[in-house]
């Protein structure tokens, strides 16, 4: 199971920086649990769509070179407040550094322009053919469904 914690890209601007939007809906399956009577998006489902976001912006910033961006690192976290069914959370990330395999991304989410959640981000970026050269077709496969997933999400808003 995958979970796209990001519903729309509303500005991009490659090797800089990301804005994108995640609507909570109360028919999300986590909330009947996360809580019942005082649903409420999850913190760790917050730091997610920080990632997911950073990873677009470093995809797009990179032309799609590396086919894995995983989270090696999230620093100084801090929750600010909840996100509630109907609101939306609105994820800003600027690319502080880029190296050859880690970038590093300050992030946060805002819901009605009040502050959510913040912190540093690390992200490791490789190619599953570099350790494994069988796995080069996979690296192909991942590249292109990115692709893919990124031009929905940013299409989305930018259709003439």
């Amino acid at each position: 199971m995958r979970f796209t914690l990001i519903d729309r890209i509303s500005d991009l601007k490659p090797g800089e920086s990301i804005t994108a939007l995640k609507v909570l809906s109360l028919a999300e399956e986590y909330l009947q649990d996360h809580f019942p009577r005082f649903p409420v998006m999850p913190g760790v489902l917050m730091l997610e769509a920080m990632y997911q976001a950073s990873a677009m912006l470093v995809f797009l910033s990179e032309d799609f070179h590396h086919s894995t961006i995983l989270l090696k690192e999230a620093r100084n976290v801090k929750y600010a407040d909840f996100v509630r069914p109907g609101e939306t959370l609105v994820v800003h990330a600027e690319l502080l550094k880029m190296d050859d395999s880690l970038a590093t991304l300050k992030a946060k989410g805002v819901v009605a322009g009040e502050p959510a959640v913040s912190g540093k981000l690390v992200l490791e970026r490789f190619n599953a053919s570099d350790r494994l050269p069988q796995r080069a077709a996979w690296d192909d496969h991942a590249r292109m469904k990115m692709r893919q997933h990124l031009e929905m999400l940013y299409r989305r808003n930018h259709s003439g």
